[in-house]
């Protein structure tokens, strides 16, 4: 019997950060991540040696009919195996994963971009998501596309013993874990009464709980276990464990809100394929998703670590001295949301901080965004020894 390669990520790079960047295109945001990316791996020749190039894209943000033939020029991948993921960069991670473990790819560079600054009327591109007849009338007056947020914010408070304090109180935190971080323009040092005193966006989420736009480009290196001892790269590798992905329908009359059963689904596959029985006992730390800041709650409920969140929350257990640090990069709430990139913004900042760990485990979960309803979930673990059964 076969057995199918290990895959791990060897290598990151990123452009951007910045709620503007007028100095570069995408595509030349592309190209300084992708060096980046190459560099750390150590490819020297990329062009020879990945196997294969995944952009995760969506023509929509970026104002181009049939965009990613602008990827392969960046990230050299002209006249290479080159395809697209319309989707968040973590299911293009999930796609590289899946493209080793035939056996037929052993290094795959995965790519997510946004440059949101260039979108005129961004608010205009979610309205087209949405349904026609029932909810694109009432979007202007509520705002897009938060309000469908908010409905799950209310449902999540009125199933739990949850409050609007909770939820400004995960804001602060991760505001605040921002400061530590260099690619978090949104950082600030704010406290939950300041966030609490603020006006409502639409209710229960003020501006300091819904995350911001920023541009940004993120590259990854995947390769198999046999790559990674051909490159002598076991001290940069961080072992992709179980990733899954799932979708949902966001029809509301079908969707429970206070809920996000994409995220629970990913999880679970997740978990079986990385042999996860325990998570919160077997994971050492977390970054979720936090584009509003009862996500954070709601995700790990939903990633099952936990059956309250609010608990962990209160006790201190999700700050970064707590038992399990949740978001110590500050989050989207802090780094913002690089729209396709935001998983790999997640899996970058689990990356860096497993291979400052060693020996231990993160959890990454993003989740797309309304009018969305889906989500993906990754288990990435270092081992200082090198990774070998």
């Amino acid at each position: 019997m076969t057995t199918r390669p290990r895959v791990a990520v060897i290598g990151m790079g990123y452009s951007g950060f910045q709620p503007t960047t007028p100095h570069a295109s995408f595509r030349e945001l592309m190209f300084e991540a992708a060096l980046k990316a190459y560099s750390m791996a150590g490819l020297e020749d990329p062009r020879a040696m990945i196997d294969a190039y995944i952009s995760c894209q969506e023509d929509y943000w970026e104002g181009i009919a049939i965009a990613d033939e602008f990827a392969p020029e960046p990230l050299g991948g002209v006249l290479r195996p080159t395809f697209t993921v319309a989707g968040d960069g973590l299911q293009g991670l999930a796609q590289a994963v899946m493209l080793i473990k035939t056996g037929y790819f052993d290094i795959v560079a995965v790519e997510a971009h946004a440059k949101p600054s260039d979108i005129m009327r961004l608010d205009k591109i979610y309205e087209m998501a949405l349904d026609p007849l029932y909810l694109r009338p009432v979007a202007p007056k509520t705002g897009v596309p938060h309000f469908i947020a908010a409905m799950d914010a209310v449902a999540y408070m009125d199933s739990r013993e949850a409050g609007e304090e909770d939820f400004a109180e995960v804001a602060a935190k991760n505001r605040n874990n921002g400061l530590q971080n260099p690619l978090a323009p949104y950082a600030a040092n704010i406290s939950v009464d300041e966030i609490l005193e603020s006006d409502h966006v639409v209710y229960p989420l003020t501006k300091y709980e819904i995350a911001q736009p920023v541009d940004a480009a993120i590259v990854a290196v995947v390769a198999s276990d046999k790559a990674v001892d051909r490159l002598g790269a076991w001290d940069r590798a961080a072992w992709i464990d179980g990733i899954a992905y799932s979708t949902e329908t966001y029809i509301p009359e079908r969707h429970v809100f206070g809920s996000m059963p994409s995220i629970r689904q990913a999880a679970v596959e997740a978990y079986a394929e990385a042999g996860i029985t325990s998570p919160l006992s077997q994971i050492d730390f977390a970054e979720v998703e936090d584009r509003y800041s009862f996500m954070e709650l709601l995700s790990l409920e939903e990633a099952l670590l936990g059956e309250d969140a609010v608990k962990l929350l209160r006790r201190g257990e999700t700050y970064p001295e707590g038992m399990f640090p949740v978001n110590t990069s500050g989050g989207s709430l802090a780094s913002g949301v690089p729209l396709e990139a935001t998983g790999l913004m997640r899996l970058y900042y689990t990356y860096m901080r497993l291979l400052s760990m060693q020996e231990a485990t993160g959890l990454v979960v993003s989740w797309r965004g309304p009018p969305t309803y889906t989500s993906a979930v990754a288990v990435l673990s270092y081992n200082s020894w090198g990774g070998e059964e």
